[in-house]
């Protein structure tokens, strides 16, 4: 069994963040010492690796959570889990088209300016009036909750 900093130690995930996952239900409750300290079993530590590991590759919480949803299911269809990892895909798609924006246009109004007066700077210029950018690099608004 293993405390929450050993825990945490092991997944590479800081004990606030733990006791978040526990209260949000992506990882059990603890089971309890007699001097009341958490205690994790090493499925827990299978189960916050895995969590992290999801978190390090940009998924969301609820999409974590239908996966190890799914992962608790072992027998079913993995057709819900390639349908969760290919929208996560399509993101980083769209997230690395709107990065590669903003660098083309960075670069676009490093190379106009003249390195002279910010009266004559085009960077300043630029990003006063988004109309003189080559493209829509802007970054959609969340939706709300």
């Amino acid at each position: 069994m293993l405390t929450i900093g050993k825990l945490g130690e092991a997944a590479g995930v800081k004990v606030p963040t733990i006791r978040y996952y526990e209260q949000i239900g992506l990882l059990p409750e603890a089971e309890r010492s007699s001097g009341n300290q958490r205690l994790y079993s090493r499925k827990a530590l299978e189960r916050l690796a895995f969590i992290r590991h999801a978190r390090d590759l940009g998924f969301s919480l609820e999409a974590i959570r239908d996966l190890l949803s799914l992962s608790d299911k072992p027998d079913q269809s993995c057709a819900g889990a390639d349908a969760i990892a290919k929208a996560q895909l399509a993101e980083v798609e769209s997230r690395l088209a709107r990065l590669t924006a903003l660098k083309s246009e960075l670069e676009r109004m490093v190379v106009q300016c003249a390195g002279g007066k910010i009266a004559d700077c085009r960077v300043i210029e630029v990003l006063g009036d988004h109309s003189l950018c080559s493209a829509d690099h802007r970054h959609p608004e969340p939706e709300p909750n």
